[in-house]
């Protein structure tokens, strides 16, 4: 009986180191899948994070000794926190200009416009380049639109091309917003405005617009709109041919009859004015590419600086739309 036992209890201890081994080892198996899966994972990442840094068709870029021509796209609104705010397009426009084998500039146009400041701010720096490198010629393909801030930027190019359909000019300045003063009234609410300056609460919402607000802001907007007047005589000189008064009124037109008006020069896309008048029908590509982080960390700085607009008073902005 004695040696049973001693054999039920030998078993017992290998059943049970037996057991423990094979735990350890499971164990082990799993902890080294969770570390090639974390592996994995944070190479994915990396990975992802070269390919936002990298430019689009980079060894294509790299190994290409051809003359080309740049093209910059300016698309959406032309807004600090968009797309075609001022830093991209011109960043894009620069590097554009200085590549060494860049003959000629396309600037594709797709704009309703927006901020008369980085209209010109682009329109400017369009300037700078031109005088810069005078052996590169910088033409505006219009798509779809280049209304406004949009033609603003445009009135620089050497050339300014257009679809037939394409709608160009709206050279004006606006200022709008609502007045809630009579619903106001009909509700029984009582407007209670605090200000230290005698103008700070100009053009409130809810208070009764005067005739000084009226008048500031109809002289604000007629420099502007000068501002902006200046800037498509000079770029367009002679060619403009339709009475200022028309040209200049707000007014918009499809693309062949902003020829005739001398908005604009010719029909011509993106590609054929790289074939056929820059002679270099390789089109590169310069527009900025768009970190999303920083992005949305400038939304997100936007969204704070528009309620502290709205705090302060100021609700209504200026566009050349």
């Amino acid at each position: 009986m004695a040696a049973k036992g001693t054999d039920d209890n030998g078993d017992w201890h290998r059943d049970l180191v037996e057991r423990l081994a094979t735990d350890a080892l499971r164990e082990k198996r799993r902890s080294r899948r969770w570390g090639i899966f974390f592996k994995l994972l944070t190479f994915a990442y990396l990975v992802a994070i070269l390919l936002l840094l990298v430019p689009e068709k980079w060894s294509e870029q790299a190994m290409t000794q051809d003359e080309h021509t740049a093209l910059v796209e300016l698309s959406g609104v032309i807004a600090p926190t968009e797309k075609a705010s001022a830093d991209n397009v011109v960043t894009g426009l620069r590097d554009a200009f200085e590549h060494a084998k860049t003959k000629g500039v396309v600037l594709r146009i797709n704009s309703p416009g927006g901020s008369p400041v980085q209209s010109s701010y682009i329109h400017k720096e369009i300037l700078r380049l031109r005088e810069k490198y005078p052996d590169i010629p910088l033409y505006a393909v219009v798509s779809d639109i280049c209304a406004s801030g949009g033609y603003y930027v445009a009135a620089a190019a050497d050339e300014i091309y257009v679809d037939e359909s394409s709608v160009i000019g709206s050279i004006g300045v606006l200022m709008n917003g609502f007045g809630f003063v009579d619903a106001m009234q009909e509700l029984g609410v009582e407007r209670r405005l605090l200000t230290a300056g005698e103008h700070k609460g100009i053009l409130d919402p809810f208070s009764p617009l005067s005739e000084f607000d009226r008048r500031h802001a109809a002289e604000l907007l007629e420099q502007i709109h000068d501002q902006f007047k200046d800037a498509v005589r000079s770029g367009r000189g002679d060619r403009l041919k339709g009475e200022e008064d028309v040209l200049f009124s707000g007014l918009f037109w499809t693309g062949e009859e902003g020829i005739e008006l001398g908005l604009a020069d010719a029909i011509g896309s993106a590609s054929q004015v790289a074939r056929d008048v820059i002679g270099a029908e390789k089109l590169r590509d310069f527009t900025k590419k768009e970190d999303p982080f920083q992005r949305l960390a400038d939304r997100f700085g936007a969204a704070l600086g528009d309620a502290f607009a709205r705090l302060s008073g100021i609700g209504q902005g200026i566009q050349l739309r």
